[in-house]
């Protein structure tokens, strides 16, 4: 394809089509990766689901329960898990413990 032999409005309609491709480029990829895995097990005489749980690759997160809460405001928590939010910072720099934010 020869762009320099295009028009201003020819290129910019390859332009559209390029930078779609390239936004559905991962997705497309991952159905075809999906397609395979699913004819694979098919094969094997399973369903992908089956042996997705098998390998924990379906186990859903636990949720952890919120320990602290910030008394300026109750809607502000924190599991204890992770970096400080700053409202944590600031108490603990006021004075405060953990043990005075505990839920």
């Amino acid at each position: 394809m020869d762009i320099d032999a295009l028009s201003l409005n020819e290129l910019k309609a390859l332009r559209s089509k390029v930078d779609r491709a390239i936004a559905t480029y991962e997705d497309r990829k991952k159905k075809e990766a999906l397609a395979e895995l699913e004819e694979m097990a098919r094969k094997m005489g399973y369903p992908l689901a089956e042996i997705l749980a098998v390998a924990g690759a379906t186990k859903p997160r636990k949720t952890v329960a919120a320990k602290y809460a910030n008394p300026e405001n109750p809607s502000e928590t924190w599991t204890g898990r992770g970096r400080k939010p700053k409202w944590v910072e600031a108490a603990l720099a006021a004075g405060k413990s953990l043990e005075d934010l505990t839920i």
